[in-house]
């Protein structure tokens, strides 16, 4: 089987799939005879990602897999498409989230002294609704907090295939500019937005609920031993 019928087979097969398959689910795909090798897969599914080069389109590696995506210079022309209004999370839920994102594993206890207010369970159930965060262990201090730290669908969901990707602070200058990949033939419905945090932003902002560069800045060096 040649290079550009094996691409043509990849396309259709990630996008029929609506979620990210692996490399090796794409070549399991073939009967034994004709399998291609796990190179040869590569190779194609790099060459097809060259072709959406400039398009609306991505082939995109994440954490869990290959997935075709809208670009993200177009979700919010084609975010249109669906009446439900786009996701909104409150500056207090994306603060926590970024939080447990550059400084795993971190206990709630943790994240409550750099914040200086604490975590309200609407905004960690949230958290863990979506999947994005888990429990990975207990801190062996007094009380043994739970330790928490990202998931794979974290990674998924913002387009990254390793924590290793996550941008640096001089690139996330504001923690509600993160961009959102949105993934083609999927509509999730809007998480609500935490009405106890959403109640707090103007007092958090105005006292020390903002994360600075230099509290986060002094666990940036975990990000690779976490992953």
């Amino acid at each position: 089987m040649n290079e550009l019928e094996m691409k043509y087979q990849f396309e259709a097969a990630l996008l029929a799939a609506g979620r990210p398959v692996t490399t090796q689910q794409l070549a399991e795909l073939f009967d034994e005879r004709e399998r291609p090798s796990l190179e040869q897969v590569l190779n194609a599914l790099n060459s097809l990602a060259e072709e959406y080069a400039g398009r609306g389109l991505e082939l995109l590696e994440v954490s869990s897999g290959w997935r075709i995506q809208v670009r993200s210079n177009c979700v919010d022309f084609v975010s249109r498409l669906w009446q439900e209004r786009p996701a909104r999370y409150s500056r207090a839920l994306l603060e926590t989230l970024a939080l447990i994102a550059y400084r795993q594993p971190i206990t709630r206890g943790e994240i409550e002294e750099i914040r200086g207010v604490a975590v309200s369970s609407n905004m960690m159930r949230a958290l863990y609704d979506r999947n994005w965060i888990r429990v990975v262990g207990h801190r062996e201090v007094p009380g043994r907090p739970e330790v928490l730290a990202t998931t794979r669908e974290f990674l998924d969901y913002f387009g990254l295939k390793s924590l290793d990707q996550l941008p640096s602070l001089a690139e996330l200058k504001d923690v509600e500019t993160i961009g959102v990949q949105l993934e083609f033939n999927t509509s999730d419905a809007a998480l609500p937005r935490d009405e106890e945090a959403a109640a707090s932003d103007d007092a958090e902002k105005s006292a020390s609920a903002t994360v600075s560069e230099q509290q986060i800045e002094t666990a940036e060096s975990d990000t690779a031993q976490a992953s």
